[in-house]
C-alpha cells in the first residue's frame, strides 16, 4: 500500500507510474476498487477490462495510449479488447462516476467543488470537438480539445468526479457558425445529435445538477475567472442555493455596499422613473484601491512546497488581502431581479506587499461575518485542481486517448479519474493528515 502512494506523493519526480512488483503489492486493493466501481456492469467481461484498463494507467510507462499499455499488462495485454472497451463498449460513464463520487465523498468529505477547464493537444483534426480555441494548457489558441471538469476538493485531496467535452459551436449544426466540414465529422466522432454548442459555464451547471442528483452535497462552488466573470454562472449558482467563492476579472463593474439607489424627480407625464443609483458604477479593481494598501491583512492559508520553519518544514503560502462587502452592478445582475437595490457580496482581493496595486479577485455570496481567512482559504482551495491535472496528465495518461469518438473519449477521462481517486485512496490510507506539497 505505501509503494503507490509514495509514488504520487513524488509525481514532482515526474512519475509515470508503479513497476509491477509494486503493483503486485496494492493488486488487491485495485480489485476490490475497481469492482465497486464497475458493479453496475451486466457483463462479466466489461468487469475485466475496465480493471485492466485502470492497472495499464497506473503502470510504469511514459505513454497511456490502448497499445503501450497493452504490452505492459501481461496476460490482460489484449489491445483489441482494450481499445473496444474504451472506445466501442456500450457502459454509461455516468453511472461509474457517480460511484467514484459516493466513494471519494465519504472519504474525501469535501467543502468544495472546483470548477475548471483543461485542454488536449491534438495534431489532427478527426478528434470529437478539435477545434482552434483558447487553452490555459497551452496559453493560446490551439489546436485542440477542452474538458471541462468538477472536483471534489478540501485541503488534504481532491478528486475528479464529472466531466463534459466542450463543442465549439464549429461543431453544431445550429449554429451560425457552424463548419461543414467538422458538422460532416460528427456522425464518425459519434457525436449524439441532441450535443449542441454549450457555453462551458453551462456544461459546469449541468455537471453540479448531475452531482447533487446522485445524492452528492454541494457546501460550494470554487471557479476561477472564466466561470466567475459570467453573471448567469453566479445567478445560476444562486437559484439553486449553491454558495461560491469565483475569481473575477478587475474590470467587473460593482457599487459600494452603502450606496443606495434613489427616486428621481417625475416630470407629471409617462410612467414614474425607476429608482436608480445617482453615482456611476466603478470597477473592483478601483473600489480596493479606493480602500486603500492599509487596509490589506496578512492571511497565511496553507504550506507550500519550499522549505521553512512550520511544524512540518515547509513554508507557508502568505500574501496580504483586502475584503469589501460591494454591491455588483452590470445588466445581467439589473435584469435578474426586480429590486432596485443591488445584493450585497463579498469582493475579495490579493494585494502583495510589494506589489502597487492589486493583483486578484474574486466574488463571494458568503454570509457578511465570514473571517477573512476562511474567504481567503476557500477562494486559494484552486490550488487542488491544477494539481489533479497535474497528475492525471504526467503520470496517468489524462491526455493520451488516441481514439476520436465522443464516448471513448468520455470513457477514457473517467477511467483516469478512477486511477487518480484510487492514487488518492492509497494516500489516505496512510496518512490522512498528509498534505501534498506543490
Amino acid at each position: 500500500m505505501f509503494a503507490l502512494g509514495a509514488c504520487l506523493l513524488l509525481c514532482e519526480r515526474r512519475w509515470n507510474g508503479v513497476t509491477p512488483e509494486e503493483m503486485a503489492s496494492v493488486r488487491e486493493d485495485l480489485a476490490a476498487f475497481t469492482a465497486e466501481l464497475f458493479d453496475g456492469f451486466f457483463r462479466a467481461d466489461q468487469r475485466r477490462w475496465g480493471q485492466a484498463y485502470v492497472r495499464g494507467l497506473l503502470l510504469d510507462g511514459r505513454r497511456k495510449s490502448v497499445e503501450p499499455m497493452a504490452a505492459r499488462l501481461g496476460e490482460d495485454g489484449n489491445r483489441q479488447a482494450l481499445a473496444h472497451f474504451v472506445t466501442s463498449s456500450p457502459w454509461d460513464p455516468a453511472h461509474v462516476r457517480a460511484r467514484l463520487a459516493w466513494r471519494m465523498q465519504d472519504v474525501i468529505g469535501p467543502e468544495a467543488l472546483i470548477i475548471d477547464d483543461t485542454g488536449f493537444l491534438k495534431d489532427g483534426d478527426a478528434s470529437a470537438c478539435v477545434s482552434r480555441q483558447y487553452t490555459g494548457t497551452a496559453g493560446k489558441v490551439t489546436k485542440c480539445q477542452v474538458g471541462v471538469s468538477l472536483h471534489l476538493a478540501r485541503d488534504h485531496a481532491s478528486a475528479a468526479v464529472n466531466w463534459r467535452l466542450f463543442l465549439p459551436a464549429s461543431w453544431d449544426p445550429a449554429s451560425p457558425e457552424a463548419d461543414v466540414d467538422k458538422v460532416g465529422r460528427r456522425g464518425r466522432c459519434g457525436i449524439p445529435a441532441q450535443v449542441g454548442h454549450v457555453e462551458k459555464w453551462q456544461l459546469a451547471l449541468d455537471m453540479i445538477d448531475e452531482t447533487r442528483s446522485w445524492g452528492v452535497d454541494v457546501p460550494l462552488v470554487v471557479a476561477d475567472a472564466g466561470y466567475g466573470d459570467a453573471a448567469a454562472f453566479r445567478l445560476g449558482l444562486e437559484e439553486r442555493n449553491v454558495p461560491y467563492v469565483v475569481g473575477i476579472s478587475s474590470r467587473h463593474s460593482a457599487r459600494p455596499a452603502g450606496a443606495r439607489p434613489v427616486q428621481p424627480a417625475y416630470a407629471g407625464t409617462g410612467r414614474p422613473p425607476k429608482m436608480q443609483y445617482p453615482e456611476p458604477a466603478q470597477t473592483v479593481k478601483d473600489l480596493v484601491i479606493a480602500a486603500g494598501k492599509a487596509a490589506a491583512r496578512p492571511v497565511s492559508w496553507r504550506e507550500g512546497s519550499r522549505p521553512g520553519k512550520s511544524q512540518s518544514g515547509f513554508k507557508r503560502m502568505y500574501s496580504r488581502f483586502v475584503a469589501l462587502r460591494i454591491r455588483p452592478a452590470g445588466r445581467g445582475i439589473r435584469k435578474a431581479g426586480d429590486d432596485p437595490e443591488l445584493p450585497e457580496r463579498w469582493l475579495l482581493a490579493e494585494w502583495p506587499a510589494d506589489e502597487s496595486e492589486p493583483v486578484q479577485f474574486w466574488l463571494s455570496d458568503l454570509p457578511s461575518g465570514m473571517p477573512l481567512a476562511t474567504l481567503v482559504r476557500l477562494a486559494k482551495l484552486r490550488w487542488r485542481i491544477e494539481h489533479d491535472y497535474r497528475e492525471m496528465k504526467q503520470a496517468l495518461g489524462l491526455a493520451h486517448f488516441e481514439g476520436r469518438t465522443w464516448n471513448g473519449w468520455h470513457h477514457h477521462v473517467t477511467l483516469v479519474s478512477a486511477a487518480h481517486a484510487f492514487c488518492t485512496l492509497q494516500r489516505l490510507a496512510r496518512d490522512p493528515k498528509e498534505p501534498v506539497q506543490v
